[in-house]
C-alpha cells in the first residue's frame, strides 16, 4: 500500500524534496556569488592640498611655496640624474608638490612589472573583475567630494564641472561595464552557411596582455580611470601615462585603484602610472611588450604616436582635436536651449574635447542669439572654487582657470586677427587679471560674432572659453560650414522639427551627433538623469580613428579569435572528395565538380541549382 505524507505519494515527495534541494543549492551558490561580488571596503588618504583651507596652511608654513613654479624646477633635495615635475594649482599658483619624473629605465621596469602581474590577472573570472570595479565604484561614490576637490586643485576647474565631467561619467562607465561588460566579451556564436552547416563557429575575445593609455590633462580623474577600468576588465594589465600637468592628481586616483586591487586580493602591479616629460614617452609607443595604445591629445603628438607604433605594428586608438559645430535651424527657441549652449561652450572653461566650438546660426536668429548669449556670458564669474577671498569668504564662481597661460598669446592673436577680418568681439577676448589670484591662469569668457570660415579661429581648435558665432542662409550652407574643417569629432543640431534635425545630422561628417542636445553620446546632464555609456566614442578625419566606450571600446582591448568545430563530429566531418583530391586525376572532372557545387549552392534560379546538382553528382561519381 502506498505510503502518504501530507497527502503526497512517494514519487511526489521525492520530486518535492529534489526541488527543495535544488533551490537550496541554488540559494547557496547565489549567496556565495553575491558575497564575492560585494564591494570590498578600502581607504585611501586624501592629499593635504585637497583641503579647502590649504592656502592658509601654505601661508603658515614657509616650507611650502605659494607662488607658481617652473614645471621643470628641481627641489633643493634633488637627486643627481633625475628630472623633476613641479605641480601647482593653476587657479591660484599654489605649489602642490615636486615629484621625480620617470626615466626610460623606470618606464621599462614598470612595463615588466605589469607584464608579470597580467599572467595571473588574465586567468581571473568576470566575477573577480566585477568585484574590483564594484569596490572602486563604491569608493568613488563615497569619496566623491575629495575626488572632485583633487581634480579642481590640479586643473583649476569648478566642483560642478568636476561632478559632471569627472564623477558622473566615471560612475556611468563603471556601471555599464558591471552590467554589460561580460556580455560584450563572452564567446559569441556566429552564423554559418549551407556548406559549413555541420560546423559551429564561435568568436572569442582574449586579453592582449599589457596595454598603454597616454591621456590628456583636461579630465584627470576620468582620463585616468576610464581607460584603466576598461583594460583590466578585458583581462589586461595597463600602463597609464598621464600628462605632466596632472601628475599630482593622477597619483592619487591611480593609487586608490591599486589599493582597491590589493584589497580584493590581486597584485596592484596590474596597474602602473608613468609620469614623465614627452621626450621619454616614446618607450611606451615602441615597446614590443605593449599590445595596444590609446592616445588622447593633440593631433601633432597623435601623428607621432601612430608613426612610432608601426615599429611593432601596435594597434592604436586616437582621439585627437575637434572643432565641433552646433547648427541652430530656423525657428529654434533661443531661450529654451541657451543653457545647454552655455554648458556646451564653457564646460571646464572650454577645455573639453567635445565642447561646442562653432555656433552656426540662421540669419533670422543671429541678433537674438547674440543678445541672449552676451547677457549671460558677461555675468559669468571665474575664480578658484577651493580658495577664500581676503575677507574669508568662499568664492562663488561659474568657471575656473585654464590649465596654464602658455596659449594666451596665441588665443589673443587669433581673436585680434578675426576682428581685423570683420568679426565682432562682443565681450572678452583676452587674458583676465584676477583680483584675488594674481598667479592664476584665467582667460575671459568670450563671445565672438560674425565669424567666417576663412578666419584661422574658425579652422583651428581653440580649446578655450570662446563662443564663436557664424551665420548662414540655407541649410545646405550650414552643413557646408559645419563640414568645412579638417576635424570630425562631435556635433549638435538644434531645431523645432526633429525629422529635419535628423536629416541634417546624417549629412554631417563626424563620429557622433546629438539632436537638440549636447554631448549626450558620452555624458548626459542633470536635466536628463540618464547616462549613456553604451555608444562608441571617437571621430573621423583629423579627429582620429578607432573607438573607445561601449562594446567597441572593450573589444578593441582584446584580440579576436575565431574558433570553428564540428557540430556532430561522430556523424559529419570535413572530407576531400575524390574529384578534387591531390593529385588531381582530371582537370575537366575537378572543374565540373567545383562549378557544379557553386551553381547548386549559390545559383539564383531553381533550374540553375538543379543543373548544378546534376553536374556535381556526375563528376563526383566518375
Amino acid at each position: 500500500m502506498t505510503k502518504r505524507l501530507f497527502n503526497l505519494s512517494e514519487k511526489d515527495l521525492l520530486w518535492s524534496l529534489s526541488v527543495f534541494m535544488a533551490l537550496g543549492i541554488y540559494s547557496v551558490i547565489r549567496r556565495y556569488t553575491q558575497a564575492r561580488a560585494r564591494p570590498v571596503p578600502f581607504d585611501w588618504p586624501a592629499p593635504l592640498a585637497s583641503f579647502l583651507n590649504y592656502e592658509a596652511i601654505v601661508i603658515q608654513n614657509p616650507s611650502l611655496h605659494s607662488h607658481r613654479l617652473d614645471s621643470r624646477l628641481e627641489p633643493p633635495s634633488a637627486l643627481p640624474g633625475y628630472d623633476y615635475i613641479t605641480c601647482y594649482d593653476p587657479a591660484t599658483g599654489v605649489h602642490l608638490d615636486t615629484l621625480p619624473a620617470d626615466s626610460v629605465e623606470d618606464i621599462i621596469g614598470k612595463i615588466e612589472l605589469a607584464k608579470r602581474a597580467q599572467l595571473e590577472w588574465s586567468q581571473s573570472s568576470f566575477s573577480d573583475r566585477r568585484r574590483v570595479l564594484r569596490s572602486l565604484l563604491a569608493w568613488l561614490v563615497r569619496e566623491q567630494e575629495i575626488c572632485a576637490r583633487v581634480a579642481c586643485r590640479d586643473t583649476g576647474k569648478t566642483m560642478v564641472d568636476a561632478a559632471l565631467g569627472e564623477i558622473l561619467v566615471t560612475c556611468s562607465k563603471l556601471e555599464w561595464i558591471l552590467k554589460h561588460g561580460e556580455r560584450a566579451l563572452r564567446p559569441e556564436r556566429r552564423r554559418s552557411n549551407l556548406l559549413l552547416s555541420y560546423k559551429t563557429s564561435v568568436v572569442h575575445y582574449e586579453p592582449l596582455g599589457v596595454v598603454t593609455a597616454i591621456m590628456s590633462w583636461n579630465y584627470p580623474l576620468h582620463n585616468a580611470l576610464s581607460p584603466v577600468i576598461a583594460a583590466i576588465f578585458a583581462g589586461n594589465a595597463v600602463v597609464l601615462k598621464c600628462s605632466e600637468y596632472v601628475v599630482w592628481s593622477s597619483r592619487f586616483y591611480l593609487g586608490a585603484l591599486r589599493e582597491c586591487l590589493y584589497a580584493c586580493g590581486w597584485d596592484p602591479d596590474i596597474v602602473q602610472l608613468v609620469s614623465c616629460f614627452p621626450e621619454h614617452a616614446e618607450v611606451l609607443t615602441t615597446s614590443p611588450d605593449i599590445k595596444h595604445i590609446t592616445f588622447v591629445g593633440s593631433e601633432t603628438i597623435g601623428r607621432k604616436v601612430a608613426v612610432a607604433a608601426t615599429k611593432h605594428l601596435t594597434p592604436v586608438t586616437l582621439e585627437l582635436g575637434g572643432k565641433d559645430p552646433a547648427i541652430i535651424l530656423p525657428r529654434t527657441n533661443i531661450k529654451k536651449w541657451s543653457s545647454v549652449w552655455m554648458r556646451g561652450a564653457f564646460q571646464s572653461m572650454g577645455q573639453n574635447c567635445i565642447g561646442i566650438e562653432r555656433f552656426i546660426i540662421h540669419t533670422s536668429l543671429y541678433d537674438e542669439f547674440i543678445a541672449e548669449m552676451s547677457e549671460r556670458i558677461r555675468k559669468l564669474r571665474v575664480g578658484s572654487v577651493l580658495a577664500t577671498s581676503p575677507e574669508g569668504f568662499i568664492s562663488v564662481v561659474d568657471g575656473g582657470s585654464m590649465i596654464n597661460d602658455t596659449r594666451f598669446d596665441g588665443l589673443e592673436k587669433v581673436i585680434q586677427d578675426a576682428v581685423a577680418m570683420g568679426a565682432h568681439l562682443v565681450t572678452g577676448g583676452s587674458r583676465l587679471r584676477h583680483p584675488y589670484h594674481e598667479s592664476g591662469s584665467y582667460f575671459a569668457p568670450t563671445l565672438l560674432g560674425n565669424v567666417s570660415s576663412n578666419m584661422e579661429i574658425a579652422q583651428s581648435e581653440v580649446f578655450a572659453p570662446i563662443m564663436l558665432v557664424m551665420k548662414y542662409d540655407t541649410i545646405d550652407e550650414a552643413v557646408d560650414i559645419a563640414n568645412g574643417t579638417r576635424y570630425g569629432l562631435g556635433a549638435s543640431v538644434f531645431g523645432p522639427d526633429q525629422q529635419t534635425c535628423k536629416g541634417v545630422a546624417l549629412a554631417l561628417e563626424c563620429g557622433m551627433v546629438s539632436v537638440n542636445d549636447f554631448g549626450v553620446y558620452y555624458v548626459c546632464f542633470p536635466a536628463h538623469f540618464i547616462l549613456f555609456q553604451d555608444l562608441p566614442f571617437g571621430g573621423i578625419k583629423a579627429s582620429g580613428y578607432g573607438r573607445f566606450g561601449g562594446r567597441e571600446g572593450l573589444r578593441a582591448l582584446t584580440y579576436t579569435k575565431a574558433v570553428i568545430v564540428d557540430r556532430f563530429p561522430l556523424i559529419a566531418e570535413t572530407f576531400i572528395p575524390a574529384a578534387v583530391d591531390y593529385p588531381i586525376r582530371s582537370l575537366v572532372q575537378s572543374w565540373e565538380y567545383m562549378s557544379g557545387l557553386v551553381a547548386f549552392v549559390y545559383g539564383d534560379q531553381w533550374k540553375m541549382r538543379l543543373a548544378g546538382l546534376a553536374r556535381l553528382l556526375r563528376a563526383g561519381s566518375s
